[in-house]
């Protein structure tokens, strides 16, 4: 859980040499700083951004450093609350299904219509290989992480870095997501298996096989991670009181959110 020296460690290793006469820019650097340590784990889902130390290490002004949440929040992984506080955002379930829409679209297609001899191919490789290294060593949080590059590495084979771009940011709030599921192993152990079936088949050249093979993964990963959503419903999941998941109408839960977790 978190500690209150945590934010000071995680941002040890940061650079802080934000771009001088440019504002935007300036804005676009703060906000891919967080974005990593918000991709990396160091803020958990609902915790409020300790600003002053913020503003601080990273020696930017505090007008600097607002513009930066802006841009966070309207990317949803931040969430400004009435009395002016910024906490990490907590994935609503219309948000995790529309994640799921969006990679389904991206990678299938991307997948469907690449060049099998793409450089990307060899992320896939390495990014298998290391998450089965991990999962040899019992390193269910770099499981998670090799499997994220594994998807990355497919956007990549699409040679777009606005989708680069786009799915990067969609893959960190879908981080925020499975941080508040716990059990890494759980959630990303069945994967590894798929991961190396799609490369396979990427490898071989049947890449309408492998479309569909993936797309059936991430079908099967949407239903995981949403009963597991609607299995803690309303469950608080900070130990901080009054930090819930957020309200959000059950009408809208496919049918498959009743089928048993454990």
């Amino acid at each position: 859980m978190y500690a209150p020296q945590h934010h000071q460690r995680a941002l040890i290793d940061v650079r802080t040499t934000p771009p001088d006469g440019d504002p935007p820019a300036a804005i676009a650097w703060v906000a891919g700083l967080l974005r990593r340590l918000i991709a990396r784990g160091d803020f958990f889902p609902g915790q409020c951004l300790p600003e002053a130390a913020l503003r601080e290490r990273l020696e930017v002004s505090p007008g600097l450093l607002r513009e930066a949440f802006c841009a966070l929040a309207k990317e949803g992984l931040l969430k400004r609350e009435p009395h002016g506080d910024v906490r990490i955002a907590i994935p609503s379930i219309e948000s995790i299904i529309d994640i799921y829409r969006v990679r389904r679209l991206v990678e299938c297609q991307a997948v469907a219509s690449a060049r099998s001899w793409h450089p990307a191919r060899s992320d896939m490789r390495a990014a298998v290989e290391m998450g089965l290294h991990c999962r040899r060593n019992g390193d269910w949080v770099g499981v998670g992480a090799a499997n994220l590059d594994f998807h990355e590495s497919i956007v990549r084979l699409a040679d777009s870095e606005k989708l680069n771009e786009l799915f990067g940011d969609l893959l960190c709030e879908l981080q925020l997501g499975f941080r508040l599921l716990g059990k890494p192993g759980f959630m990303h152990a069945p994967y590894l298996d798929r991961n190396m079936r799609i490369l396979e088949l990427f490898e071989a050249r049947k890449l309408a096989d492998c479309a569909s093979t993936l797309d059936d993964y991430l079908n099967h990963s949407e239903q995981v991670v949403l009963a597991v959503y609607a299995q803690r419903w309303n469950q608080t999941v900070l130990d901080t009181p009054g930090q819930c998941f957020q309200e959000t109408n059950p009408a809208v839960l496919p049918g498959f959110v009743s089928w048993p977790f454990e």
